[in-house]
Order: C-alpha cells, then structure tokens, then sequence
C-alpha cells in the first residue's frame, strides 16, 4: 500500500510523537531526490487529490510516511514518464486497490535499467505535439500562446524534447497565480543568457574528437546546469525574502 490509514491528528505534540510531519519536514525529505520540488507543489498536488494530509485542530497539514512515499512516485511518475495528473492519480489508486495495471505510457520511456531508449543523434525522449498537451494538461490555443513567445518549442522534426513537458506543466501552475506567459518573457530570456554561459564552459570539449571527452563534456553540462538552477533559485528567494521551513 503507499499510503497510510487516516485518522485525527490531534494537537502537533501529538503529531510529531505519531511520527507525522509538517510540509517543511517532507519538503526537506523529497528535495534529496527532487531538488525542485516547492512548497506550493506539494499543496498543488494535495489540490489535485493525488495526497490527503491530516489537519491538526488548528489547520496544519501533518503528513504520514505512507504519504511522503506516495508523493515520491507522483513526482517520480512525473519526471521519469512524463505522465499527467490524472492518469498518476488513476494509476496509484489502482495499486491501492491491489490491482496489477501497467504503467501508462506517453511518448519514450526509460527502460528498466533507468536509460531512455535510444535515438539517433544525442540521447533525447521525445513526444508528439498531442502528447505534449495530454501530459501537461493544457490545450491547443495555450500551447500556441506559449511557442508565441517562446517558451516552448519544437524541434526540427515537429516532436517535442519531453522537457518541454516540464516547462508546460510550470507555466501552467504559475497561470494559477495570475502570472501570463507574458510575464516570463523575462524568465526566458535569463535561461537563454545561463545556457550561453555553460555553453562557453563545454564547447571546447564537445569539439574534441575523443568520444569520452564529448561524453565528458555533456555531464559537465548537466552538472553546471543543475548548479544554474539552484543559484537561480537562491538568487530569488534572496531577493523576496523568501525563507524556506
């Protein structure tokens, strides 16, 4: 079972003797794997049925373990298949039922050792146009907004990279608070100046003709990437104010 049995919580004593956890507790946990993960994700994911927290008397979400596991194989099911909220939430609760269901497939998958399958050129998943629309749950007229102003992308081909579905899910989310694809003009443009700097970084060793330092080269990419990434996020908080529990 991924989940727990419910119950009353009780007073947030109580709560921490039961082994339950605060949103900043789990949000500490999943980071080790998903160093990505908000807050606001994980209340968006309670919204979208996916988790049911208990409520101490006074409001606050105190989480079992059976609860951080299962938000563990959404945002796994999210990031490794690409899948949509609602077929997650269909899949794990078909598992809760004791059912034996195949995972859904949306565009390429890993294998079972964890590699995505093989393409020509640079390893790449990728997904068709409506497959992107399914897994990030938006429509037609919102993905034309967002290629609009560049936010997503195609391919030379037509197909999407399945990042795309990431950056579609994100734009979304942040729709909800009122911010337009518009509004991330500025974002984008960031990305781009972030991505020139690594670029800088890597592109002699992806010129070298020794296959293990342009193999070298891409995993210095990722790495610098990844460090990006967190700056950038560091950087805003800092400039909000922004404290993380």
């Amino acid at each position: 079972m991924l989940q727990t049995p419910r119950g009353g919580a009780g007073d947030g004593t109580a709560a921490r003797d039961s082994g339950l956890m605060s949103i900043g507790m789990v949000l500490n946990t999943l980071r080790e794997e998903f160093p990505e993960v908000t807050i606001s994700k994980i209340r968006f994911l309670e919204s979208e049925g996916l988790v049911e927290p208990q409520r101490t008397p006074s409001g606050y979400r105190k989480f079992s373990a059976g609860d951080v596991e299962r938000l563990g194989h959404v945002l796994r099911m999210q990031r490794d298949h690409y899948l949509p909220l609602k077929v997650i939430r269909e899949h794990l609760d078909a598992m809760e039922r004791g059912e034996a269901v195949p995972l859904p497939v949306v565009g390429r998958q890993r294998d079972g050792e964890g590699a995505l399958e093989p393409v020509e050129g640079p390893t790449v998943a990728r997904i068709g146009r409506a497959e992107l629309l399914a897994a990030a749950e938006i429509d037609e007229s919102a993905l034309e907004e967002w290629e609009s102003y560049g936010l997503v992308a195609p391919l030379e081909d037509g197909v999407y990279d399945v990042e795309a579905v990431t950056v579609a899910s994100l734009v979304a989310e942040l729709g909800r608070f009122g911010i337009e694809p518009r509004h991330l003009r500025v974002m984008k443009a960031a990305a781009d100046r972030e991505a020139g700097l690594v670029e800088q970084v890597v592109a002699p060793l992806r010129r070298h003709r020794n296959p293990q330092t342009r193999a070298h080269a891409e995993a210095r990419a990722k790495e610098l990437a990844a460090l990006t990434v967190r700056l950038h996020a560091a950087l805003v908080r800092t400039a909000l104010g922004v404290r993380l529990p």
